[in-house]
């Protein structure tokens, strides 16, 4: 079963080509231990994100979201903290792959940036792909999300998703 994607918009990043190792610090991001990656999560931006997020809160994007070297220390300092999804206008393609492997839901969604606000409250509906609005009651149409993507973050990452199409193989 896919996830509940409902929660706050705990920040806007809307400038495009967003590189998602300054949501950690570039001086961050060999650090393994989640327990310092959570305390360094934001500092740049809002000195108390690690105090207003909550779980299930999302990120929202502008245009090739998560563009570079997709490392993953900034996604898991987001995790730890509770962050559900990012909904951009675009992905960069690396970030794409690296994080929907990992079971994370990225959804495209173009022109999210001009209808959402910081604390805003946004349900995915994944059947009909649309992003509503609960603040301002809009509804927009995401892209088609990939049934790969979905598979992906039903299972919790491409492990588990190849050792259940693995388990059903052998059952057949």
């Amino acid at each position: 079963m896919l996830p509940v994607i409902k929660g706050r918009v705990a920040w806007i990043f809307p400038e495009p080509n967003f590189d998602i190792d300054l949501i950690v610090g570039v001086s961050n991001i060999k650090i393994k231990d989640v327990e310092v990656l959570k305390s360094v999560c934001m500092k740049d931006y809002d000195s108390s994100f690690i105090n207003k997020v909550q779980p299930g809160d999302l990120i929202i994007g502008g245009e090739n979201f998560g563009y570079g070297h997709p490392h993953y220390p900034a996604f898991i300092a987001l995790r730890a903290l509770g962050i559900s999804a990012v909904i951009a206008e675009s992905f960069a393609p690396g970030f794409y792959r690296g994080e929907t492997s990992n079971g994370f839901p990225l959804i495209e969604c173009p022109d999210i940036l001009n209808y959402v606000a910081r604390w805003d409250v946004l349900t995915l509906d994944w059947e009909q792909e649309r992003i509503n609005n609960e603040n301002s009651g809009v509804s927009l149409r995401c892209l088609p999300i990939p049934q790969k993507t979905k598979d992906l973050v039903k299972h919790g990452g491409i492990l588990n998703y190849l050792r259940a199409n693995r388990l059903s193989e052998s059952k057949s």
